[in-house]
Order: structure tokens, then C-alpha cells, then sequence
């Protein structure tokens, strides 16, 4: 049995999966024959094609067809005899053996596209070393994984899942999944949630103790990872899983409820989403609204940026399946540990601090006004509301609503219907923009406070490094204090303020929100229901009677037992 963190609530019992990149080393050998080496490249090269064709057409099916364009320039590589006649000729004329030839010579063309001045034959670099590292697998005789391949009920055990690893998960098979690194914040967390599957992280090992196809059970309700279990455990963990069904079909009782506490006082549950497949989750869930669509997903797995009609399809079919019910989008927000291949985005010491989110999205200003417009054109079809991500500076918001209301006049020039009740807000963050939060409230519309990174930026502790994970503290009452902050600056300008980072959806944090005043709580589709069986035992008046103890405490640990004690927890 391995502890981790509880990521993602339930319990999934299936084979387990290895969603690890092999080992692609080899010792370099004198070959005899070099007829031999070329048709085991050929041999490689033909089961990476019929590989990446399957991927095509999963991809295709599932995510459309600009998802599968991707594969489509990986499997146009495979079949250029500019790339495949040279490593022949250097397996016959020099005697190399073919994994030798194939890695010199695509590290020579990789490292000529990488050095273009153009930016399309910059990504073509990336396409040849993807396909480079699936042909040798082959050559290696080592399984490569394939994520979207995956075709019966298994746990997916990786070091971390990327958002493009995640993306190609198919959700029907996919159980749930063990990592060695991350935390209740991290992507792979996240997602997990989104996906409704549970999920165990921050394991440190689960990848080393964990072998293909050994059975696995994981309890996503206390972060454990039980490896080939007895007879007796799989009983005790079925018993389990049929005790959360039932847990869920209680909450389900409340599906069309409003969301209303013991005193009577209402506030808002939403969800955050990834893309428009997750809106009928939301509904599902008995969701209110999107608090949060990350829209950098379109951005991602892909060979090129979206184009202004293919975001715009995206979005209207958010809002058009939400109907009248509140959907804020927020613009992209890559940078950090959201890197796009096809964007040449600086190596950076500081990711996290550095060109990210609103700060790229100034800089690249054509990028921003395409999907400012896209997002303009699907205003026709329901509620939106727009806020811009990682906001330090007044004269940051100001920009990018300038840019805003600009396209929106020419959009109108040009005869397209765009919606005039379209509020337009910011997150908040960064701990300048918490501090002077007044004087923001005087020019957004809404806040929604981001307290993955406002955590991280607060306590200065990177919530993926896990030697300081001590201090990435949501209770802590700097935190609270910010947060408090926020609500009272808009609030004294009759001003909403949402919250959108995990934070949200944390049973502990909730009685503390609602006592603070907070009037959106967005968070995972599949929190949203045991949120709401919980605020519906909550007093606000009682939350709110507790507020100054609060935020006079001095330690996270304070503030849990207080909540404990006085909400009986």
C-alpha cells in the first residue's frame, strides 16, 4: 500500500496501465549486415504508422479533426525520403546500426528546423522528434505508450499527466490514475475532477512499485494505492465503492436544488471546465453556471494556433448548451507549465513569474484580438462574461479592455450581432492586485479570485515542489485576509466576487468563504453537489458572526480546528 494525496474522490479497482516513456538507450554494436538493419527500420517505421494511424482516427472521432492534424504531419515525417534515405545511406555506407543512424540523423534535421527563422518549419522539429522516439522504441522493442489506444478498464500510473496526456484519455476505460509527483492543485488533479474519475498524487514511487497489468485499487477518498490486493481488500474496497455510489445518489437528490443555506441565504455553485464536451457535466451535477472555461485546451495537442471560427464553434456551444446560465471564459492563459510547441515562448528561470497569460497576450496582440472576437461573435448565444488572467496592474486591465471594446466596435462596423450585457472582469491572482483591490473594483465588473497561484505567490512556495509543499496553506489566515480583502472592496461597489481555484470546492474552506461573503463558489462538476449538501446545513449569519476571529489567527492549523469545532466537521 503506497499514501499519496486524494486528488479526486471514489474508488477504482482495474489493471493497472503504465503511461511511462521508456527508456530509449542502446549500446552501439559493429553490424555484419547492414540489408538486416535497414528492414528492421523499415519494420520500426511500419508499426509507427500503423500506430499513429490508429491515434488519427481515435482522435478524429473523439476530438475532431484539427485534434488529429497533428498525427497527420507526424505520419507525413514517417513516409519523407528526405529524412528516411538518409539514415538508410548512413546504416549501408558507414555499417551503423539503425538505431545509431536513425537518432544522428534526425538530430541533425531537429537541430536545423529548431535554428528557421520561419516558425512553421520550427514546428516541424518538434513532429520529427515525436516520431523519432516511437520508431525507436520499436527498434528497442520497448512498448511506447499510447494513451489513446487504451481499450479496456484500466489505472493509469505515470510520473505526471501533462493537459496533452490527459487529453487524449478515453474516458470510458480510463478508471482512474496513481502519479509520483503533484498535488490537489496540480493539472493532473485537476483534470482527474473533471473527468469525474478518482485519482491518488504526490505517491513520490507509485511508478517504480507499480508493474504493467498488476491489479490496483485506488481510494480516492484517503490518497491510497493498494497494489495486487487480496481477496479480502478487494471485498473490503467493492464494499467501498458501493458505499460512495449511494453517497452520490443522495447528493444526486439535489441535482435542481438552489443552492441555499440553512438560514436561507442563496450563493452560486459552477463549475470550472476545460472544453465544451464538459459543459454537460456541469449540467449533470446541477451545476449554475461556468465559473471558469480555461480556454487554453483549444491551444493544446495541436500543430497551430485555433483559428477564429474554430474558437468561436467552441464557445457558442458552451454558452448555447448552457443556455441562460452564466458562462465566464477566461482568455488564454499558457506560460508557466502550459507550453504550446508551436509558440516560441523564452526558457525561463521563473516560468510561474515570467511571460505568461494577459502579459503573452498584450505582447502577441493579434493571437489576443482572434479569440477576443470569436469570443465576441458567440456572445449572440448566451450569458458570457470575460475575465483576463494574472492581472498585476491596473494598466494591464485597461489594455485588454481596450483591445476588448476596440474589436467589438469593428465587429459591429461590420454588421456582426455582438451582445451588450457582456461584464467583463479580472482574476485576481497576485497578492499587489488583492492588496489594492479597491481600486480595481471601481473599474471590472467581477472579481474571481485564482487561489492556485494566489497561494503559491502569497506564501512564495511553488505548489508543485514538494519540499515546500508544507507551505502552500489555502487556510492560512494571509490568505483569508486577501481573500476578505477582495470581497469587501467589490462589495462597497456593488460588485460580485467569485472564486475559481480549488479552494472553492474544499469542505474545510467553505464554512470560511461563506462567512467572508463569498457570492460564487466555482469548482470541479463533481464537488458541486457535496458542496451544496454541505452549505445547505450552514448558517451564513453564524460564518459570518466568526469572521474577525478568523482572520485575527495567526496559523492554518488554528483555523481548521476552529472550523471543525464550530461547524462540526
Amino acid at each position: 500500500m503506497i499514501e499519496g494525496i486524494a486528488a479526486s474522490s471514489g474508488i477504482a479497482i482495474a489493471k493497472a496501465y503504465q503511461l511511462v516513456t521508456p527508456e530509449l538507450t542502446y549500446d552501439i554494436k559493429p553490424i555484419d549486415n547492414p540489408d538486416n538493419e535497414i528492414n528492421r527500420l523499415d519494420e520500426a517505421l511500419e508499426k509507427a504508422k500503423q500506430e499513429l494511424e490508429k491515434i488519427k482516427q481515435h482522435t478524429k472521432k473523439e476530438m475532431g479533426d484539427e485534434h488529429a492534424e497533428i498525427f497527420s504531419a507526424h505520419l507525413l515525417v514517417l513516409d519523407d525520403p528526405e529524412l528516411v534515405n538518409p539514415i538508410k545511406d548512413k546504416i549501408r555506407n558507414d555499417h551503423t546500426m539503425a538505431e545509431a543512424a536513425l537518432k544522428e540523423t534526425t538530430d541533425m534535421f531537429i537541430d536545423m528546423f529548431k535554428n528557421m527563422d520561419n516558425a512553421y518549419m520550427r514546428e516541424r522539429a518538434a513532429d520529427i522528434q515525436d516520431v523519432t522516439k516511437r520508431v525507436m522504441a520499436h527498434l528497442l522493442g520497448v512498448t511506447f505508450p499510447n494513451p489513446a489506444l487504451i481499450d479496456e478498464e484500466v489505472i493509469v500510473i505515470a510520473r505526471d499527466l501533462t493537459p496533452s496526456d490527459t487529453a487524449q484519455l478515453n474516458r470510458q476505460f480510463v478508471k482512474g490514475f496513481a502519479t509520483d509527483v503533484g498535488g490537489r492543485t496540480s493539472h493532473s488533479a485537476i483534470m482527474a475532477r473533471s473527468l469525474e474519475i478518482p485519482a491518488v498524487v504526490g505517491t513520490k514511487d507509485v511508478t517504480n512499485e507499480i508493474k504493467q497489468d498488476d491489479t490496483v485499487i485506488i481510494d480516492g477518498l484517503e490518497g491510497k494505492v493498494i497494489i495486487n490486493p487480496s481477496e479480502e481488500e478487494l471485498t473490503t474496497y467493492k464494499e467501498k465503492q458501493a458505499t460512495f455510489e449511494r453517497q452520490k445518489e443522495e447528493w444526486a437528490k439535489l441535482k435542481d436544488e438552489p443552492t441555499i443555506t440553512a438560514d436561507k441565504e442563496q450563493v452560486e455553485l459552477v463549475a470550472n471546465i476545460g472544453t465544451p464536451e464538459d459543459a454537460a457535466s456541469v449540467l449533470d451535477n446541477g451545476g449554475e453556471g461556468v465559473g471558469l472555461y480555461r480556454t487554453e485546451f483549444l491551444y493544446m495537442g495541436k500543430s497551430q494556433l485555433p483559428s477564429e471560427d474554430e474558437q468561436y464553434e467552441a464557445y457558442k456551444s458552451v454558452l448555447e448548451k448552457m443556455e441562460d446560465k452564466p458562462v465566464v471564459v477566461r482568455t488564454l492563459d499558457v506560460g508557466g507549465d502550459k507550453e504550446l510547441e508551436y509558440l516560441d515562448l523564452p526558457d525561463e528561470l521563473n516560468p510561474f513569474l515570467g511571460f505568461r497569460a494577459i502579459r503573452f497576450c498584450l505582447e502577441n496582440e493579434q493571437i489576443f484580438r482572434t479569440q477576443l472576437r470569436a469570443l465576441l461573435r458567440a456572445s449572440a448565444y448566451g450569458n458570457l462574461k470575460i475575465m483576463f488572467p494574472m492581472i498585476a496592474t491596473l494598466e494591464e486591465f485597461r489594455q485588454a479592455k481596450a483591445i476588448l471594446l476596440d474589436e467589438k466596435q469593428n465587429l459591429q462596423n461590420e454588421g456582426t450581432s455582438v451582445s451588450d450585457n457582456i461584464e467583463v472582469g479580472i482574476m485576481v491572482e497576485i497578492p499587489s492586485t488583492a492588496v489594492i483591490a479597491k481600486q480595481f473594483a471601481k473599474e471590472v465588473d467581477f472579481f474571481s479570485i485564482g487561489t492556485n497561484d494566489l497561494i503559491q505567490y502569497t506564501m512564495a512556495a511553488d505548489r508543485m515542489n514538494e519540499h515546500v509543499s508544507y507551505l502552500y496553506q489555502p487556510y492560512h489566515p494571509a490568505i483569508l485576509n486577501l481573500v476578505n480583502n477582495v470581497i469587501e472592496a467589490a462589495h462597497h461597489e456593488n460588485k460580485w466576487v467569485g472564486m475559481c481555484g480549488e479552494m472553492a470546492g474544499d469542505s474545510i474552506a467553505i464554512p470560511a468563504l461563506l462567512g467572508l461573503g463569498l457570492d460564487e463558489f466555482s469548482m470541479s462538476a463533481s464537488s458541486i453537489l457535496p458542496a451544496r449538501t454541505q452549505l445547505r446545513g450552514l448558517s451564513k449569519e453564524k460564518m459570518t458572526s466568526f469572521k474577525e476571529k478568523l482572520l485575527a489567527m495567526g496559523t492554518s492549523e488554528e483555523v481548521v480546528a476552529f472550523i471543525k469545532e464550530k461547524t462540526e466537521y
